[in-house]
């Protein structure tokens, strides 16, 4: 574990590099999944784990808008130099981890739950992104070991996508083509990837 922590902060001094970056993980036992971790540097680039000595996170790009406006609520909350945890009883909903690094800068606060507006505005943005990966991460597996899965597996991002809920979907672009091409998957779900493709590459205003 000791040599696990030491990993990730080599990691966190490497994204800082070039500029700030965050950091946000989530421990919650019992759930699924139990722990997820996104670093994201000023940038827009994003590597998500679901362990703390994962070396092939999946990665993806936010859009340089959406990049400020986490960024901007980062600075909203002062870089995390101040406690944000609510004093009221609540749930355990999992131990949050907010973390700003900047060259030889670096704060972070932990929380269970926060009633400030500005904190869950950021905390949701950060569950977006892990939510957008999740789907990448079943989309990939049931693509290469369960043809039978990728229907559903595309009407999960079918229904994010309706709620908002998801970030970066371009990542979703091969692995999406890989099934409009290939006649061995069912043509319900070569038709559903198409759809979602054309929504990715044609979006509303």
């Amino acid at each position: 574990m000791k040599t696990a922590a030491i990993a990730l902060l080599a990691a966190s001094v490497l994204m800082a590099a070039d500029g700030p970056s965050l950091y946000y993980s989530k421990s919650f036992p019992k759930s699924v999944p139990e722990y997820v971790q996104v670093n994201l540097d000023r940038s827009g680039a994003v590597q998500y784990r679901e362990a703390v000595d994962d070396d092939m996170p999946v990665k993806f790009q936010l859009k340089d808008a959406e990049a400020a406006e986490i960024f901007g609520l980062a600075d909203k909350l002062g870089h995390f130099q101040q406690p944000l945890e609510s004093p009221a009883k609540v749930a355990f909903m999992g131990t949050k981890i907010f973390r700003w690094v900047n060259g030889g800068e670096t704060h972070e606060v932990k929380f269970n739950y926060s009633q400030d507006t500005t904190a869950q505005a950021l905390l949701d943005w950060f569950e977006r992104i892990s939510e957008s990966a999740q789907r990448e991460i079943d989309l990939e597996r049931t693509v290469k070991y369960d043809k039978l899965g990728v229907v559903q597996s595309l009407i999960a991002i079918q229904i994010a996508m309706d709620k908002k809920r998801l970030v970066g979907a371009e990542q979703y672009l091969p692995m999406l083509d890989r099934v409009i091409k290939n006649e061995s998957y069912m043509h319900t779900a070569r038709e559903q990837a198409a759809q979602i493709a054309d929504a990715i590459r044609n979006p509303k205003p």
